[in-house]
């Protein structure tokens, strides 16, 4: 049976956790000597990180760090007068004597690193973006990117190189999706991108950079392990952090074709910022499928956890009369929320936010699967209506506090709430082999309430000024799923061109499921010598769940009766620990770590599906290492190697031996027997920037090789009522691997005036997967080579033309299987034009066109955008637009998905032609500024704020 104590042994170990946690947060030492605080920066303005710091007077010996912003320190100094010497792998060596001067603290003033001889005529040059690389960071400086007057962050954005923004506002960095955004290191909005990508004006920014973030952990000591997150993270102007700044405004429309609504959107943003506070308050409404918040984006807190639930919400406002229509389907949104920072002093600081959004969407898909099995092609054809109501609360706070340079604590509490309701209907078209099986009609009522709350927290200890260091962190959260569905399938079945058969079935099903899950984790990290370390690494992590679905029948008469052949109750709770070791060396040249981790595990849980009663329960142990290799040939160029193994557990409804019916047309079977999946994973990636001529390159290779991995077996059987059964069973195989690579490669011409991009990516998957027991293998490439320029020979003009060319295709080791091939044009041209110093006509035009896909999925839009917008007032703040989507009315979405022994191709509906007439108005005050924007250098100029770079040769200012 199942333990029912495991949940009374989980809270006696986090009550010792958190003792302890309570107890190290107060052994903060007192600090006694003099402190020294100061920053580096090159000859340019640019933060000078990792150069090596050294402290010396008779009584002291002191080493350092820079850090990411070029800052270091050092404490308890004993000698009123003492030397710096400092190093840096390219610059210099910097050797200066300072004196106290009766001060307890000193503040330094900048100092600035020389360049070393023969790098001079590389960093001093006319023409080329100076992008600036910082071990696992990526540094813009925006100032050397020309945006037009009141442009958002995201259109900034779009133009640095390796950098790239679809038309539904997501962010992709070197070919990775962008997860998270921050401003000035701390989450914004929860960490939402678009909320900040679309609502924050780009010129109030100095610097955007790309981050792979592995953790707080590795933010605190250096030692990075695990798989990173890509972060965007924008640094605001110190001059833009004291004042305040928004944007408010509305729009009407016209009815969209195939809509009986008038398109509207309403609403605004405002940002208080002063120096050691930000506030941010924004509220949308609005018919065109612009919403304000991603319920997907949550806070990083102080431990790495599961993401919120709920749907993935689109872009925030982007000023009313903004292109909207990204999304799926027709959505009416109303959404509300805020972001809210604190710093009370060097100590305590506080951050988080809070969002609600409404949302009502309709959706109308289609959808042709087939599925092969041996001798036998199964084809459905699906059509489909649904409707979807939801309202989503999340709640993400972060409080830290640094009591001086050793000790760190953060905690970060997190609440979600989600209330949903939606319906649908879909008729499914069913053929086998070519002949008609049978038609299937479902209807859907279902009702969910979702509350999720939890907690983390972390305590970092710095021993020594060595390196010695203690790092705990915890983390502990309740799910909760309560839902009531209402399902009606009525399946027709053919005989010989005659409905033979008609198998109504309603099922009223009570689904509730609860979930706990934490975890903790230790790491100790001791030096070995000035470049090498060797890390100790304790990870628990636990997961209770308890799921009960008790589903009922009614028939036509309305007569309810319980089915237990549908109900499945069952519990189980699955456990990890983790105990490693990991060596790290590190020069100013190359850095390496080998590391090995043991993994043992355990599962326990009871099931009662079928009126039958079962306990399971296994135990798996496995061996996991790390290896990673960082080489900087210079400032300019690094390669990057690491590999990680790692090993992931089979689900308990994998591993329960029982069938479960639930859906009589999809019935599951478990297998007891199946072993972990284990994967091997290879990550390389080389970064070349070119001062010199202001080219940039960048390329990444993934591949990754699955050991044992969990694949299904589909079992297709016939029913006299039922029609096509097709069974899910699982099993073990050998033979998956994937393999991807990228890259993207940019020259500037004529001061940036004119910028060619080149990007390709190349996706390879060797998928094995079994239909009634027989093997088939799928390989299956995507191909993808882009071109895009960006062209700006004029104050008054910008184009940005594109072409993109996608390879689809799929091959199978079984005959029967059709083997497919997919081929995408996709050509595009973006541009503004200032017709007069204060008119501004823009237009977004794509063709695609497709070939391959099946029956009525075939879509090859040309969907064209544009708006005229006349711009007010003496810093051109007010802004009537006459906005036009769509133009064409072919706006559509298709995709193709290829699983094992499955291709789905997919369409469905979006927002339909329309025009909309919108007014906006922005707005800027900040300390020591008068007016409400900056000033322009000249009437319809795309601004670029540019620096002086210093000695003969530098950029001149403007262009």
């Amino acid at each position: 049976m199942f333990d029912k104590k495991v949940n009374l042994r989980y809270r006696r170990i986090f009550l010792s956790f958190f003792y302890a946690f309570i107890f190290f947060s107060f052994q903060s030492q007192a600090q006694t000597g003099k402190v020294v605080n100061g920053v580096l920066r090159d000859s340019t303005g640019l933060s000078v990180i990792a150069a090596s710091v050294k402290l010396v007077s008779p009584q002291d010996t002191l080493q350092a760090s820079s850090d990411v912003d070029g800052k270091f320190s050092f404490k308890n100094v004993k000698a009123d007068n003492f030397n710096l010497l400092i190093t840096s792998l390219g610059f210099r060596p910097f050797s200066r004597s300072f004196s106290f001067n009766g001060q307890s603290e000193l503040d330094l003033p900048p100092l600035t690193m020389a360049f070393e001889s023969q790098l001079l005529d590389v960093v001093n040059v006319t023409g080329g973006t100076l992008v600036t690389m910082k071990e696992d960071t990526i540094e813009y400086n925006a100032k050397d990117y020309r945006v037009r007057p009141n442009a958002m962050t995201e259109e900034l954005i779009k133009k640095l190189d390796g950098v790239e923004v679809d038309k539904d506002g997501n962010v992709q960095a070197q070919g990775e999706s962008v997860t998270r955004v921050r401003i000035n290191g701390k989450d914004f909005f929860g960490g939402d991108v678009k909320t900040a990508t679309k609502n924050l004006p780009a010129d109030i920014i100095e610097k955007i950079q790309i981050v792979d973030d592995y953790g707080d952990q590795a933010n605190l000591t250096g030692n990075r392990s695990g798989e990173p997150e890509k972060i965007l993270n924008i640094t605001i102007a110190e001059e833009n952090n004291n004042g305040n700044f928004g944007q408010f405004g509305a729009g009407i429309g016209s009815k969209p074709d195939g809509d009986d609504a008038y398109r509207y959107q309403v609403g605004g943003m405002y940002n208080s910022f002063t120096g050691t506070r930000q506030f941010s308050v924004l509220a949308n409404a609005n018919n065109n499928n612009n919403q304000a918040f991603d319920f997907n984006a949550r806070g990083s807190g102080a431990r790495r956890m599961p993401g919120g639930g709920g749907q993935r919400m689109g872009a925030g406002i982007g000023g009313p009369g903004g292109f909207a229509g990204g999304s799926n389907g027709l959505t009416d949104s109303y959404s509300a929320g805020f972001n809210y920072r604190k710093d009370f002093n060097d100590q305590w600081t506080t951050y988080g936010n809070y969002s609600y959004n409404h949302s009502d969407n309709n959706l109308i898909s289609s959808e042709s699967i087939q599925d092969f099995f041996l001798d036998t092609t199964i084809l459905r054809s699906t059509n489909a209506t649904n409707n979807a109501i939801s309202n989503n609360h999340r709640f993400d706070w972060n409080v830290e506090y640094k009591p001086n340079d050793k000790l760190f604590l953060k905690i970060s509490p997190t609440l979600s709430i989600g209330n949903n309701n939606s319906s649908g209907y879909t008729f499914t078209y069913q053929s086998i082999n070519n002949v008609p099986s049978n038609n299937i009609e479902n209807i859907n009522n279902d009702k969910s309430f979702t509350p999720n709350y939890g907690g983390s927290g972390l305590l970092n200890y710095k021993i020594n000024d060595q390196g010695r260091n203690i790092f705990f962190n915890f983390s502990l959260n309740s799910a909760k799923t309560e839902q009531d569905q209402d399902r009606i399938t009525n399946n027709i079945r053919f005989s010989n061109d005659q409905d033979s058969t008609n198998a109504y079935v309603r099922q009223l099903v009570d689904l509730n499921n609860k979930g706990l899950n934490g975890g903790t984790s230790v790491s100790y990290i001791e030096p070995l010598n000035d470049k090498s370390n060797l890390e100790f690494t304790y990870d628990f992590n636990f997961a209770n769940y308890d799921n009960n679905r008790q589903a009922s029948s009614m028939d036509l008469e309305g007569n309810v009766t319980p089915n237990p052949s549908l109900s499945n109750f069952y519990e189980y709770s699955f456990s990890t620990h983790r105990v490693g070791a990991t060596y790290r060396y590190r020069t100013d040249k190359f850095v390496y770590q080998l590391g090995a981790t043991v993994l043992p595990t355990r599962l326990r849980g009871h099931t009662t599906l079928g009126g039958e009663d079962l306990s399971f329960g296994r135990n798996g142990f496995y061996f996991v290492p790390v290896a990673r290799f960082e080489y900087k040939a210079s400032r300019t160029r690094s390669f990057n190697a690491e590999y990680r193994g790692n090993a992931s557990e089979p689900t308990f409804s994998q591993l329960q031996p029982v069938t479960d019916v639930s859906n009589p047309n999809f019935p599951i079977t478990g297998n007891p027997n199946l072993a972990a999946e284990f994967n091997h994973t290879l990550n390389l990636r080389y970064r070349n920037f070119d001062f010199q001529s202001g080219n940039i390159f960048f390329a990444v290779l993934n591949a990754n090789v699955s050991q044992d991995k969990i694949t299904t077996n589909r079992i297709t059987t016939m029913d006299d009522s039922l029609g096509v059964v097709q069974e899910t069973r699982y099993l073990n195989t050998s033979g998956n691997y994937n393999a991807r690579g990228f890259y993207h490669y940019a020259k500037p011409f004529n001061n940036r005036k004119y910028v060619v991009s080149l990007r390709g990516s190349a996706n390879f998957n060797n998928n094995i997967s079994y239909a009634n027991s027989v093997e088939n293998e799928a390989k299956n490439w995507v191909l993808n080579q882009g071109l895009n320029v960006q062209i700006n020979p004029k104050d008054w003009l910008e184009v940005r033309p594109g072409i993109d060319f996608t390879y689809n295709t799929t091959k199978n080791s079984l005959q029967n299987r059709t083997n497919q091939d997919i081929t995408t044009w996709a050509a595009s041209i973006f541009g503004n034009i200032y017709i007069t110093p204060t008119l501004l006509w823009n237009f977004d035009v794509a063709k695609t066109s497709n070939s391959g896909y099946e029956g009525n999925v075939q879509a090859n839009p040309l969907i064209i955008n544009t708006f005229i917008e006349k711009q007010f007032f003496k810093n051109k703040n007010g802004m009537l637009r006459l906005q036009g989507f769509d133009l064409l009315n072919e706006q559509v979405s298709i995709s193709r998905t290829v699983t094992e022994n499955r291709i789905s191709d997919s369409r469905t509906n979006r927002l339909a032609r329309y025009f909309m007439l919108s007014f906006t108005y922005r707005f800027q005050k900040f300390a020591g500024r008068s007016g409400a924007m900056p000033d322009d250098d000249g009437p319809g100029r795309f601004e670029r704020r540019d620096r002086p770079m210093g000695g003969p040769g530098g950029r001149p200012g403007g262009f």
